[in-house]
């Protein structure tokens, strides 16, 4: 079955740098667009960014456009999020999504001094 597995959140202070990780299983990586979502504290889940299939064409969400990059390895069967100028405004559990409506379980990501 789908699996998918975020790593790499950690407390971080504002203006500093992460990578996520999202390794995925269970269905064929190198076909499916991919996406990160994050949910603040006391806040919705909102869309991030998104990458196709191959890579060659990413979107982004205002809020962190021109800070954050979505990649992928599609031989790894993993996909990136490196995060930069990291606002406090950032803090959430970051999630990816795969098909099928799956995701993962998260992991944590805390801007703070």
């Amino acid at each position: 079955q789908v699996q998918l597995v975020e790593s790499g959140g950690r407390l971080v202070q504002p203006g500093g740098s992460l990578r996520l990780s999202c390794a995925a299983s269970g269905f064929t990586f190198k076909y499916q667009t991919m996406n990160w979502y994050r949910q603040g504290p006391g806040k919705e889940r909102e869309w991030v960014a998104e990458i196709t299939s191959s890579g060659s064409q990413t979107y982004y969400a205002e809020s962190v456009k021109g800070r954050f990059a979505i990649s992928r390895d599609n031989v790894k069967n993993t996909m990136y999020l490196q995060m930069n100028s990291l606002k406090p405004e950032d803090t959430a559990v970051y999630y990816c999504k795969g098909p099928e409506g799956s995701w993962g379980q998260g992991t944590q990501v805390t801007v703070s001094s």
